[in-house]
């Protein structure tokens, strides 16, 4: 009895081991299987990196993101009639940009930051005239210019990087007219040009 007991609790030792084995076995292959699966069941390759297009229930073009050619990323949104009119993207100095456009591609505004520091907002007319531009500067000065009609600047407001602040009147041949100033130490000055070439200055500096 003791020769068979022995040899029954041989042979349940051996079972359980191959029934560890078996599940072990069963466990690789099903790992196998499942990245066999995921790898079949992954997007195509523009859709995981290098671009991605959204279309309506028509099939047109609503929004893209990609890189171009020199490997800057943006996001364009486009119309119910496929044409782009909104743009987010990164240029190659690493400038982050936000545009919005006409039906035609031309600018309407933009928000531009140049070295992390420096962001500028301007706004335009359909066919390429800049009216209203507003901005910092890298050196930490301020500006904001309105043009007329033809994107010539017609009034300068600005603080130079020590605050100071500035007008300036400008006619339509980009001759100043009129030039108000306060500097650091507080002292302001006016100057006004006349038409025919008088000009009154203001507290009588020459």
């Amino acid at each position: 009895m003791d020769s068979l007991d022995a040899r029954m609790e041989q042979l349940e030792r051996r079972c359980r081991r191959w029934q560890g084995l078996t599940f072990a076995a069963l466990a690789l292959a099903g790992l196998g299987l499942g990245v066999a699966a995921l790898r079949e069941a992954r997007p195509p390759e523009e859709m995981m990196a290098s671009r991605l297009v959204l279309t309506d229930a028509q099939g047109r073009t609503r929004a893209t993101l990609g890189t171009d050619a020199s490997g800057n990323a943006g996001l364009v949104l486009s119309d119910g009639e496929g044409r782009p009119r909104a743009l987010l993207g990164v240029g190659e100095d690493g400038s982050p940009r936000l545009r919005f456009s006409t039906a035609g591609g031309e600018s309407l505004a933009e928000l531009t930051v140049y070295s992390d520091e420096a962001p500028r907002l301007t706004l335009s007319k359909a066919g390429g005239a800049d009216l209203f531009s507003v901005g910092l500067q890298v050196d930490g000065s301020s500006r904001l210019e309105l043009a007329d009609a033809n994107g010539r600047p017609r009034a300068i407001l600005g603080a130079d990087e020590h605050g100071s602040p500035n007008l300036l009147l400008v006619d339509r041949r980009g001759q100043p007219r009129v030039a108000l100033r306060v500097s650091p130490t507080d002292a302001a000055s006016l100057v006004v040009e006349g038409r025919d070439g008088e000009v009154f200055r203001a507290p009588g500096v020459q």
